[in-house]
């Protein structure tokens, strides 16, 4: 055994404790040499007889459901980008109430899988406990991690840029003439609803100057679940407050605060307009079409898949997170705010009247830039 240790030793160029510990799968191996000892192991025919079984190439990328649309599409366009790089992804998707995130780890590691790409997982929970990610990066599993950053943990980041995001639905909304918007979010323990409820707020100053008064936006932002439902629910209350133009958090929850705007005998878009976010498919067959944020899936799957293979060649990757630009897809859910229905102004100087009624003139007279389609990094570490 010591002499096969020491071939194998000599051949990879690493000591013989270090070829011990990647036999008995003891952490303190980067994955670059791990593979680097694995493969020696198999040119001199000692793989079988000292490593388990192996699915070669095998990579997991887990999202938490199926049933949104986004989730599909996003693991689509990270298995391409590995799949091209000749590696075997598999989807795991989580069961609620059975199967967790760490019953897929523990089969990756078992199945000696070269990496895994995290969509939305845990780690975007800004309650949850984020040991078992370091503890599988220290047992030489390399990971990357999609929409949720988190500080502790030493890992690549992908994530669409939620404030962009936000803002360009606020700023298409008050260029339509709304002044009472609201948004409707996911659950606030959660890093891309925390990002969009900052970056609503930060909107509304800016777009709404001397209208909102600071200390009203938070009855404008209502936390919930993303889920029809849940947009339903945010709908009837923030439609209780006035509002005419919804931001939703998501295309599910945007469909949910439509019915609900339609059980008011309202109308949708010449009532209330409604926006979403993610931009799934079939969004130009829903009645109406929605007007929505659409993250680039493309681009964030293909990022995360090469960040995926950067860290499994084992080459220096950049820490931080890398911030992918979205755009706005207008459709038919959207359009002027009826006068009827909006809001009374503030009680204020002439100067603010005369301010707003500026502004709604220009409104008339020009549209709203596209916002560029661009990628920009924010290193946050």
């Amino acid at each position: 055994m010591r002499t096969r240790l020491a071939d194998v030793a000599v051949r990879a160029g690493v000591s013989e404790a270090t070829v011990s510990r990647v036999i008995n799968e003891k952490p303190g191996v980067s994955p670059a040499t791990r593979e680097k000892v694995r493969a020696v192991l198999d040119v001199l025919g000692y793989a079988d007889r000292f490593l388990p079984p192996t699915a070669a190439g095998l990579v997991g990328v887990v999202v938490p459901e199926l049933s949104n649309p986004v989730f599909p599409g996003l693991a689509l366009a990270v298995q391409t980008g590995l799949a091209e790089a000749g590696y075997t992804p598999v989807v795991c998707s989580l069961v609620p109430g059975g199967v967790h995130e760490q019953d897929f780890v523990r089969v990756l590691l078992q199945q000696r899988a070269s990496g895994v790409v995290f969509c939305s997982g845990v780690h975007a929970n800004t309650e949850a406990d984020h040991q078992p990610y370091r503890q599988m990066l220290e047992r030489g599993l390399p990971a990357v991690f999609v929409n949720g950053w988190t500080a502790d943990v030493d890992a690549p980041f992908v994530s669409t840029d939620d404030a962009a995001g936000v803002d360009l639905a606020v700023e298409h909304l008050v260029g339509l003439g709304h002044e009472r918007v609201g948004l409707a979010v996911g659950p606030p323990r959660y890093v891309p609803s925390l990002r969009k409820v900052a970056a609503f707020h930060d909107a509304v100053r800016r777009h709404l100057p001397g209208v909102v008064a600071p200390g009203d936006v938070d009855s404008l932002v209502i936390s919930t679940q993303y889920r029809l439902e849940g947009g339903a629910a945010a709908a009837r209350a923030l439609l209780d407050r006035g509002v005419t133009g919804l931001v939703c958090a998501s295309d599910v929850m945007a469909l949910g605060a439509v019915r609900a705007v339609r059980a008011r005998g309202l109308r949708v878009p010449e009532d209330v307009s409604v926006v979403g976010y993610d931009d799934g498919p079939l969004l130009d067959l829903t009645d109406p079409p929605l007007t929505t944020v659409a993250q680039d899936l493309a681009a964030v799957g293909t990022a995360a898949a090469r960040a995926l293979l950067a860290e499994m060649r084992g080459e220096p990757g950049v820490r931080g997170e890398l911030l992918l630009r979205p755009r706005l897809v207008v459709r038919g859910s959207t359009a002027r705010a009826p006068a009827a229905l909006a809001a009374p102004r503030p009680t204020g100087t002439r100067a603010v009247v005369r301010r707003c009624d500026r502004a709604r003139s220009h409104l008339r007279t020009t549209s709203p830039p596209s916002p560029p389609e661009t990628a920009h990094r924010s290193d946050r570490c």
